[in-house]
């Protein structure tokens, strides 16, 4: 069973300017940083697409931090913006495993935002899917900067 989800993300126009280096940092902070145990508690939490939905919510400002590193990188009037399709499957343990960005799927083609977003799905954990089976999982970010 494939889920798909949509979500939508509004992201601001003016981030701080940034270097690869930031880039690299944003990457490692994503693997690295605790979640701090303010997100949803997922062993409390049934398997199903709103549980997926509000564990992807909560990880959201890390998706947008990586967006607006890959904003600060661009040099043209109009931000690139768009959809980022993403794909990922959660294991019967509600961990994640082969994460990547569907490259055909996507308008925004930076293989640093790409490596970057898929470093921070690599972190969610998500609930146990009731069947003990891999569970993948199609997710499109639609990115746009707000003027």
């Amino acid at each position: 069973m494939l889920v798909a989800f949509a979500v939508s993300m509004v992201l601001a126009a003016d981030p701080p300017p940034a270097s690869s280096e930031t880039m690299k940092g944003l990457v490692k902070d994503a693997v690295t940083t605790p979640d701090g145990g303010d997100g949803p508690d997922v062993s409390k939490l049934p398997f199903s697409p709103e549980s997926i939905r509000m564990v992807v919510a909560h990880y959201q400002p890390r998706i947008q931090g990586c967006y607006e590193e890959y904003l600060a990188g661009v040099k043209v009037k109009k931000a690139p913006e768009g959809r980022l399709l993403t794909n990922w499957i959660i294991t019967p343990d509600g961990i994640v495993k082969s994460a990547k960005v569907n490259r055909k799927g996507s308008a925004l083609k930076d293989p640093g935002l790409h490596d970057c977003v898929v470093a921070v799905i690599s972190t969610m954990s998500f609930p146990r899917p009731s069947d003990q089976k891999d569970q993948p999982i199609e997710f499109p970010f639609n990115l746009k900067a707000v003027h």
